[in-house]
């Protein structure tokens, strides 16, 4: 595994890394949210493993219970937020042909990243 990278809304971790796909550990704490964004090179699934998770997907809002999955399909707008007093912890696998951090593009943050 590599090392915990720290972001406003958390941390996560790479779990693996392969040809077309990567697993990532999501810790998102409480009252925290990702940026409402989208991805031109790959897709995602998210598996809630702890926790409750307030997932905007499009124009939709889900709320998925621990056990429970999403397909994030390429270029969709998309979101996670924890509206929990518990952290939410997420496993999210990326599958594409770039698998980059840089594959982001924002539409809205809480935390004033472009």
């Amino acid at each position: 595994m590599t090392s915990i990278v720290s972001k406003p809304w958390g941390s996560f971790q790479v779990i693996e890394e392969g040809e077309k796909y990567m697993v990532k550990k999501i810790i998102v704490k409480p009252k925290g949210k990702l940026s409402l964004q989208s991805h031109e090179h790959r897709s995602e699934h998210w598996v809630v493993v702890k926790g409750r998770a307030q997932v905007t997907l499009n124009d939709d809002i889900k709320i998925l219970e621990t056990n429970k999955s999403i397909f994030i399909p390429l270029q969709a707008k998309h979101s996670l937020a924890n509206n929990e007093l518990e952290d939410l912890v997420v496993i999210e696998v990326w599958h594409g042909n770039i698998l980059e951090e840089e594959d982001i593009k924002r539409y809205e943050d809480i935390y004033g990243r472009e």
